[in-house]
């Protein structure tokens, strides 16, 4: 079977048969890593864990992620799991413009931020183990957020209803799914519907998830683990330490540089830089062919 022969009923219906697996088989994977690391799972908002500690859990998250999309794949889609967007071409360039991307707009914000003193730098720390695991923590909660809601949420929804409704509403789950983080507020939570047709944009046009997974990668990497923001409300090890003079609109406060307004307008100028990218490519590739 493929894409355009499943049916709208079942593109949101594989949706809804997805919430019960993933919760059961990814809060399994957690509660794994929560008692062999020692913590305590019913407090885990409020527990305080070492760079390992959070790489080990998300490595957990992403391990039940892919096992319970490899079912629904398998069982529910009836479908490889690769054409959730893994196609095997232009990979090293996908990823490298993602990366290139995130760390362009985290570099002019923290330049910004900085020269116009909403944020004060403390301290340079080098400390390789804690680098190495944000380093890697980053590539888990990318892959795993690109494939649950771009690569398989946003997938079906395409099969249900139009680009920009499928769009609004895989945005909409993205922001709700991080409803639980500290310090979120409006404007974070408008931020995070903003970025999720920032992710979902590339995988609507070119059906691939390599771009996207690159890209939150390096938003989330550069934001947190080399500029020293926080990530969507969680603080954790940097190799710039930075302080807030005061939390504003600007610097996005305590809940970090993506719940500010200065992101927001970033977001939407990186929305209209890859639209614009598209259709010059699709231009170049119509006067090839004629």
């Amino acid at each position: 079977m493929t894409e355009n022969e499943m049916t709208p009923t079942e593109g949101w219906g594989n949706i809804f048969k997805l919430i019960i697996p993933y919760i059961f088989i990814v809060g399994l994977f957690q509660w794994i890593a929560y008692y062999n690391l020692g913590l305590d799972i019913n407090n885990y908002e409020n527990v305080h864990k070492t760079p390992f500690q959070s790489l080990i859990v998300s490595f957990a998250t992403l391990l039940g992620t892919l096992i319970t999309i490899w079912l629904m794949m398998k069982f529910a889609d009836e479908k490889p799991f690769y054409t959730l967007g893994f196609k095997n071409y232009e990979i090293g360039k996908d990823i490298c413009k993602g990366i290139f991307l995130g760390f362009i707009i985290m570099l002019l914000g923290f330049s910004i931020l900085y020269f116009t003193n909403q944020i004060e730098v403390q301290n340079v720390v080098l400390d390789s183990n804690s680098f190495f695991a944000g380093l890697f923590l980053f590539i888990f909660v990318g892959i795993t957020e690109e494939v649950l809601v771009r690569g398989y949420i946003l997938k079906n929804l395409l099969a249900s209803f139009n680009n920009y409704i499928a769009l609004f509403i895989s945005a909409i789950i993205f922001s709700v799914l991080h409803l639980g983080n500290p310090f979120i507020d409006f404007i974070s939570f408008t931020q995070l519907f903003v970025i999720g047709f920032l992710f979902g944009i590339p995988y609507v046009i070119t059906r691939k998830l390599w771009f996207s997974i690159a890209l939150h990668f390096s938003w989330n990497f550069f934001q947190g683990t080399i500029f020293g923001f926080n990530v969507s409300g969680n603080q954790q090890y940097s190799l710039i330490q930075t302080k807030l003079n005061t939390a504003t609109i600007w610097n996005g406060g305590y809940f970090g540089f993506e719940g500010s307004v200065l992101c927001l307008l970033f977001q939407f100028v990186a929305i209209a830089f890859i639209l614009v990218e598209h259709k010059k490519n699709n231009k170049s590739k119509h006067v090839m062919i004629n």
